[in-house]
C-alpha cells in the first residue's frame, strides 16, 4: 500500500477574484480545513469529498465557507 504525504486540494465557490492557480493546493491528506490568504484577509474551505482515491491519485473537494480579515 502506498502512503501519501500529500493530496491535492480543489477549492470551489468563495470570492470570483481567487485565480485558478490557487484553487489547487497540496494538503495533508488528512487536513479538514484549508485557509487560503486573499486580499487582506483569509478564505475559508471545508473539506467535502474525495474525487478521486486510488494508488496513482488524490483529490479532494473542499467548499467555500467564509472569509475573515487578518488582524491588524
Amino acid at each position: 500500500m502506498i502512503e501519501f504525504n500529500f493530496v491535492q486540494a480543489v477549492l470551489e465557490g468563495g470570492p470570483a477574484t481567487i485565480p485558478n492557480a490557487s484553487r489547487r493546493q497540496e494538503i495533508g491528506p488528512a487536513d479538514e480545513k484549508v485557509k487560503l490568504p486573499h486580499h487582506g484577509g483569509y478564505e475559508h474551505f471545508e473539506r467535502i469529498r474525495s474525487l478521486v482515491e486510488d494508488t496513482s491519485c488524490r483529490e479532494v473537494i473542499f467548499r467555500w465557507t467564509t472569509r475573515t480579515e487578518m488582524a491588524e
